[in-house]
C-alpha cells in the first residue's frame, strides 16, 4: 500500500467513524425525546436500519434543532441531581447536634460511655 492509499484510508474511516457518531446521536436523542410515541420511535430505528443514509439526513434536517434543547435539558437535570446530591451530602451537622445525637444513643442504651467519649473528643477535634 503506497501513501495515497494509506491517505484515503484514513480520509474514510473518519467519515466513517464520524457517520457513525452521527447514528448513535440519533439513537440516543430518538430514546430521550418523551413526546415522541413509542411507534414513532419504533419507525424512526427501522428507518435507521433500512436506509441509515437518508434516514439520518431527513431526521437532522426534520429535528436536529430540538436535538440540542433535549440534549440541554437533560444535561440540566443531570447537573441539578448532582448539586442536590452535594447538598444532601455536605449539609454539616453543628457540633452541638453531634453531641447531643450520640448523647442520646448513650441514654438509650446504644452505646456505651466509652463510645460516646470516643464520639465527643472525635467532634472536639474536627
Amino acid at each position: 500500500m503506497d501513501f495515497m492509499g494509506f491517505f484515503w484510508l484514513l480520509v474514510w474511516a473518519f467519515f466513517f467513524v464520524a457517520y457513525l457518531m452521527v447514528l448513535f446521536q440519533i439513537l440516543i436523542d430518538v430514546f430521550r425525546d418523551s413526546t415522541m410515541s413509542g411507534w414513532a420511535k419504533a419507525i424512526w430505528v427501522i428507518a435507521l436500519i433500512a436506509i441509515p443514509l437518508l434516514t439520518a439526513l431527513v431526521y437532522l434536517i426534520a429535528r436536529g434543532g430540538s436535538m440540542n434543547n433535549r440534549r440541554q435539558a437533560e444535561q440540566e437535570r443531570a447537573r441539578q441531581v448532582a448539586e442536590d446530591y452535594i447538598a444532601s451530602v455536605s449539609a454539616a451537622v453543628p457540633p452541638s447536634q453531634q453531641i447531643a445525637n450520640a448523647k442520646e444513643l448513650l441514654d438509650t442504651g446504644a452505646i456505651s460511655q466509652a463510645e460516646y467519649d470516643a464520639l465527643k473528643a472525635k467532634v472536639f477535634a474536627s
